[in-house]
């Protein structure tokens, strides 16, 4: 019974908002077309959720997987991490927060060249950075790096 607490939580999440996406008024033929209602996208994942989940379930019932053993501070430190990533963008800016993520993660994930954690982290957000700027002309959110470089 235990390793279906978990399945059955998503499941209720993927109810609600079906739930709730069936609230969603209908928009008329002149403006939608012939493409989809604004409710049938969310309907739609939420019902292959159900399906997976019905697998899941049924997989688990079948044969109910192994106790998991308590994770070590690796798992915590990621945790922190990600928690940090969101101050850091809300705060700081998006890149910086992708740089110190990046950094801190291959470091604790074993990395002990920290040349090579440090060098990885500040040219993948810059990759990213120019890709989606220069190439595909979108801006990001302002932040200290962004408001430097718009100006």
């Amino acid at each position: 019974m235990r390793p279906l607490i978990i399945p059955g939580i998503l499941a209720a999440f993927s109810v609600v908002i079906i739930y709730l996406a069936m609230q969603l008024k209908l928009s008329p033929p002149m403006i939608v077309g012939h493409s989809m209602q604004p409710r049938s996208f969310p309907i739609f994942l939420m019902v292959i959720n159900l399906i997976l989940l019905g697998i899941l379930a049924w997989e688990c019932w079948r044969a109910p997987p192994p106790a998991i053993e308590l994770e070590g501070i690796t798992t915590w430190i990621s945790i922190a991490t990600f928690a940090a990533f969101y101050f850091l963008t809300t705060y700081a800016d998006f890149f910086i927060a992708i740089a110190v993520v990046m950094f801190v993660l291959s470091t604790s994930w074993g990395e002990r060249r920290l040349h090579v954690a440090a060098l990885i982290s500040v040219t993948v957000p810059l990759t990213l950075f120019l890709l989606f700027d220069e190439v595909l002309k979108i801006r990001f959110p302002r932040g200290l790096i962004t408001n430097w470089y718009y100006g």
